[in-house]
């Protein structure tokens, strides 16, 4: 039922276009006609709206990867600096949680550790909604902060990281085997948000994967077996992702422009002081609107991204430019 949702919203919207640029493209000839330059200015104006509503759904109807329409975990890590990281770590998830926002997707908590004195040390959530990690998928790297720091007495400039992963939930049919000789079994004292009882007894489950190093961890519910078997499906969601970018790079080894999005890797550079910009660091996309960027305006970015991804970047470039 969600696969045919997806795909009737789709067709609508193809169709409400089409619809659209005919009766547009009719007014543009019957204002000519009669030289009506009002009506031929108002039918314009709709016919360049037409074409970055299509540009748009262009791209989405790009997100044909396997995983695509699936809702995403989104992971968060402050990176070295302990205060200022931790606060930027938060800040970066604030803006993804203003950007499903707007988006109609929901968010559901599963982790937060929380720094010492303010922010995040890492937090983990479920993004709900359809193409969540068709969306997503190319936000995971590292991120940096340029500003004045609120913690520091002399107000000097401060360079901040964290790092961002998104990985796609998977279907219950699809199978990734696990085998218990590999894992690696922490229980642990909840210490982030999760209501009074949460933190009370030593529920809060931690699994690292051994051959691949990859640790997974949730404290959202007060049931250790609950919390366990959320984090079994984060692991084996990781497992999934993992192979998914393996297949997409074997794909793309013959480009000589390939997306590097692992860890350890740049995407945007933030700056609010001595000026504000937000650059992407891969499409070179620029916002000078800083705060609105943090506040989840990233649409512009996702999209470049997406196109380059695809190898549409020209395309994007053009529609841009018309």
């Amino acid at each position: 039922m969600r696969e045919r949702t997806r795909l009737e919203k789709s067709l609508a919207g193809f169709d409400e276009l089409a619809r659209e640029l005919e009766d547009n493209l009719e007014l543009l000839e019957l204002a000519a006609a009669e030289d009506d330059a009002e009506m031929v200015a108002e039918a314009e104006a709709a016919l360049t709206a037409i074409h970055a509503r299509a540009a748009k759904q262009q791209l989405e109807s790009l997100l044909s990867g396997e995983a695509d329409p699936n809702d995403c975990f989104l992971e968060v890590h402050a990176g070295a600096g302990g205060t200022e990281s931790q606060d930027w770590a938060e800040m970066l998830l604030r803006m993804y949680g203003r950007w499903a926002e707007a988006r109609g997707y929901k968010l559901e908590w599963l982790e937060e550790s929380p720094g010492e004195e303010a922010g995040i040390k890492s937090a983990t959530v479920r993004v709900v909604g359809d193409n969540a990690y068709g969306w997503l998928k190319t936000e995971s790297g590292v991120h940096r902060l340029v500003r004045i720091s609120p913690f520091d007495a002399q107000s000097r400039r401060h360079t901040s990281f964290a790092s961002v992963w998104i990985y796609p939930v998977i279907d219950e049919s699809i199978e990734v085997e696990i085998e218990d000789k590999d894992l690696r079994v922490d229980t642990y004292r909840a210490s982030g948000a999760g209501g009074q009882h949460v933190n009370k007894t030593d529920s809060a489950v931690r699994l690292t994967h051994l051959p691949t190093g990859i640790v997974v961890q949730c404290q959202n519910d007060r049931s250790q077996h609950r919390n366990r078997a959320a984090a079994m499906n984060m692991l084996r969601a990781r497992l999934y992702e993992m192979e998914l970018q393996k297949r997409e790079e074997e794909a793309q080894a013959t480009q000589e422009a390939k997306t590097d999005i692992g860890w350890g890797h740049q995407i945007r550079s933030y700056v609010l002081q001595p000026y504000q910009m937000v650059k992407d660091l891969r499409t070179n996309v620029e916002k000078g609107d800083a705060q609105g960027v943090l506040d989840g305006k990233i649409d512009e970015f996702l999209e470049a991204a997406l196109a380059q991804r695809v190898g549409m970047g020209g395309a994007k470039d053009e529609a841009a430019g018309s």
